[in-house]
């Protein structure tokens, strides 16, 4: 299995995607599949339509990245526009996709399915694959994971949901030449290659937990042990809850979100209190089921700037080889509490890929799966995979 990594920082959409998908084109003969991340300042329709003349033939997926990208280059992003390309490809390697925006009347779930179908077809194969990947707009990912595991079962998978730089709603999903805000796109891989993913919040747990006793809908928390969530949280914290009302809760919580364990403890998915509304509920990233036991965990700027290094080392530890490339999928809010210390991310991860080809995006949610769990999706969470 072969890869190669471009990026360009172009001040015009098309000229960024021609630029990037051309040293691509040059340095890959055999390409499968390529990820594409830029920034949501350009015109992603104009992006992706110059790559695909780069690349003809080679399905793209990807999706806008929160204030910017790593490879080995370092940092890409802040004030600069920006596109990264990770492409992969080899003998070795059958890839199928499929996208599709959210405009009709089916569920996600429903959608989900159609994808697994789709892209199975895509690929010429009638089986499940050995890996798979998605891209989703934040709110529905569970649903589209319950969708496509419905129809292919528990495969190993990563990935994150779109991002961009304001929480506006800008973001954009990239499925070959098009791009819309809501929807989903899978990517299938059949391979006698091993990948690897290491799926992790790498907070600390605290003696702090409750049960979570009303909820309404998916992810409004409105009572922990009977009480109103906000105020537990803010107890648990040794806060007011007028210190956490409203959007000051998102950035307050990053280094103090939530956690839910799987059903063997090896997984602690994280859930990132978002918003404290007035009625002392607490809005949460990902989806929570009542009756489920939630966890206050913690972990300052320097965790969350160690944990970067630390998960890719322990990624490298359970490849037990060099892969043909790494993908680095990072939560944009903890992208966000790390702030000017960026460098030293990308600094640890070209440290720890050694010459690897690699791309690192920051999202608003991040998938994963532990060998003996479920595929399943969290926020403020690390989803790191070596491919191949």
């Amino acid at each position: 299995m072969q890869s190669i990594v471009a990026s360009s920082t172009a001040a015009q959409a098309a000229q960024a995607g021609t630029e990037a998908a051309s040293k691509v084109a040059k340095g890959i003969a055999n390409a499968k599949l390529a990820w594409a991340f830029g920034t949501c300042e350009y015109d992603s329709e104009e992006l992706l339509g110059a790559i695909a003349k780069e690349l003809p033939g080679v399905p793209v997926v990807g999706n806008t990245s929160f204030t910017g990208i790593i490879t080995p280059e370092g940092y890409i992003g802040g004030d600069k526009p920006f596109v990264g390309i990770l492409a992969l490809g080899g003998d070795d390697l059958t890839v199928g996709t499929a996208g599709a925006a959210r405009s009709t009347g089916a569920s996600a779930r429903e959608i989900g399915h159609r994808l697994a179908e789709e892209a199975m077809k895509a690929a010429g194969k009638d089986t499940a694959p050995a890996y798979w990947y998605m891209v989703a707009s934040p709110a529905e990912e569970e649903y589209y994971i319950k969708g496509v595991t419905e129809v292919i079962g528990r495969v190993p998978f990563f990935g994150g949901s779109a991002a961009d730089n304001t929480i506006a709603g800008d973001w954009m999903i990239y499925n070959g030449a098009e791009a819309f805000a809501d929807g989903c796109v899978v990517a299938f891989f059949y391979t006698d290659t091993p990948f690897a993913n290491k799926f992790t919040g790498a907070y600390a747990e605290t003696d702090d937990f409750g049960v979570v006793t009303k909820m309404s809908g998916d992810r409004q928390i409105v009572e922990i042990d009977g009480k109103p969530a906000l105020q537990v949280y803010a107890d648990w914290r040794g806060m007011s809850t007028d210190e956490l009302m409203g959007g000051d809760l998102l950035a307050k919580s990053v280094v103090s979100p939530l956690g839910f364990k799987d059903r063997l403890g090896d997984l602690t998915a994280i859930r990132h209190p978002m918003n404290g509304n007035d009625d002392l509920s607490i809005n949460v990233g990902n989806k929570v089921t009542e009756k489920t036991c939630v966890i206050r965990m913690e972990g300052d700027v320097d965790c969350l700037v160690g944990s970067a290094s630390k998960t890719a080392e322990e990624l490298k530890e359970r490849t037990g080889h060099k892969p043909a490339a790494y993908f680095f999928v990072h939560c944009g809010g903890r992208r966000a509490a790390i702030d000017n210390r960026i460098d030293e991310v990308a600094d640890a991860f070209v440290k720890e890929a050694d010459g690897v080809p690699f791309i690192a995006e920051f999202t608003f949610g991040e998938y994963g799966f532990e060998d003996d769990g479920l595929d399943a999706a969290g926020g403020l969470m690390l989803s790191f995979t070596a491919l191949g």
